[in-house]
């Protein structure tokens, strides 16, 4: 059996979790890590058993050993730099979210990565929760008949939101509701959004970030379905990271109504109070299985390029939903709806402007 190795850019949270996953796969002859901070990048070496451990992350593009790259960096700002240096030097590359900071880099990426031939997918790990993946099934089989309308509602712990917020000036609608853009532009394909409308609330993170608190969305679609996106990253803390998400996927011959609120398993001690496990929007390992959407997809991604695969999440959707999350922030500034697609001229103003 072939055998790749594998090199992931930044070993936070998320690229700790895929280094760990790539380095237990038989798929994997080597694992390689890029990280400024020297003492994660020590740890993570020695968990993984790491081949090359190195804080300049051009030593794992120009490595011809390396034949795929996870870029997990932070902040956002990298991803563009970072995605393009890895394509023009020929490697598969899965990027975190989001794809780009404009649509025109996004576009740059896509084009590379068609010309070069590799493998490119953008980490929108929730099409690999199981619960969503029975949606997508649902429409798919005609279980829901024609689809009619769609509700997501999705909030994350302020501790989460300070984190984000605090090293980049990227709305809920850009971090938190793209995850549910994706994924419901997914499930309704071919359709395609033609209007995004926003509202967005400012009271906590103005100040400190300049964003928003949350962000209400309504996206029309072609085929006359309406889609509505709650975001929302204020939450009081909650172990470790929880994130709380209620589904309302409806049609003309049925409903999925899906609670993925984590409340399931409630954990109680003296020294923490009560604490939700498990509650992740990535999830973690729990001893010797994992829980939550990010292994698997990081699974997918290695599988899609040692067997010449489709990956899951291809570019140019991620590009869609990148386009409704900055119709957006559009919208919430304007006070108005907005049409798609959008102008190169139209993206601008709410990335200036701090999308709030």
């Amino acid at each position: 059996m072939e055998k790749i190795d594998v090199g992931i850019i930044g070993t936070g949270w998320c690229g700790g979790i895929r280094a760990q996953t790539a380095a237990s796969s038989p798929l994997v002859a080597g694992v390689h890590l890029a990280e400024i901070d020297r003492i994660r990048l020590k740890e993570l070496a020695e968990q993984t058993g790491a081949v090359t451990a190195t804080t300049d992350y051009h030593d794992l593009v120009a490595d011809d050993r390396i034949d795929a790259l996870m870029i997990s960096a932070t902040p956002e700002t990298t991803h563009y730099p970072m995605a393009k240096a890895a394509l023009e030097a020929g490697k598969h590359v899965l990027l975190e979210k989001p794809l780009a900071l404009t649509l025109e880099e996004g576009d740059e990426l896509i084009e590379l990565a068609e010309r070069q031939g590799v493998k490119f997918t953008v980490g929108y790990s929730q099409r690999f929760n199981t619960k969503q993946a029975m949606v997508k099934r649902s429409i798919e089989d005609g279980t829901l008949g024609e689809p009619v309308s769609a509700l997501i509602s999705r909030h994350i712990t302020r501790r989460l939101g300070d984190k984000i917020g605090g090293r980049i000036v990227l709305s809920p609608a850009a971090m938190e509701a793209t995850h549910d853009i994706d994924f419901l532009l997914w499930c309704l394909q071919p359709a395609r959004p033609v209007r995004v409308y926003a509202q967005a609330v400012e009271r906590v993170m103005k100040e400190k970030y300049g964003t928003s608190d949350c962000m209400s969305i309504v996206v029309t679609m072609d085929s006359g379905v309406v889609l509505t996106v709650a975001a929302g990253w204020i939450l009081p803390p909650g172990y470790p990271n929880f994130s709380t998400t209620w589904m309302e996927i409806v049609g003309t011959e049925g409903a999925l109504l899906l609670d993925d609120s984590h409340r399931d398993i409630v954990l109680n001690t003296m020294s923490e109070g009560m604490t939700l496990p498990l509650s992740t929007m990535p999830g973690e390992q729990v001893r010797h299985v994992y829980a939550g959407p990010m292994e698997q997809e990081t699974l997918y991604f290695l599988d899609a390029v040692v067997f010449d695969r489709d990956v899951l999440v291809r570019p140019r959707e991620a590009r869609q939903a990148m386009e409704v999350y900055l119709a957006a922030d559009l919208s919430a500034e304007r006070n108005a709806p907005v049409d798609l697609p959008l102008s190169r001229d139209e993206e601008e103003p709410a990335l200036v402007a701090g999308t709030v």
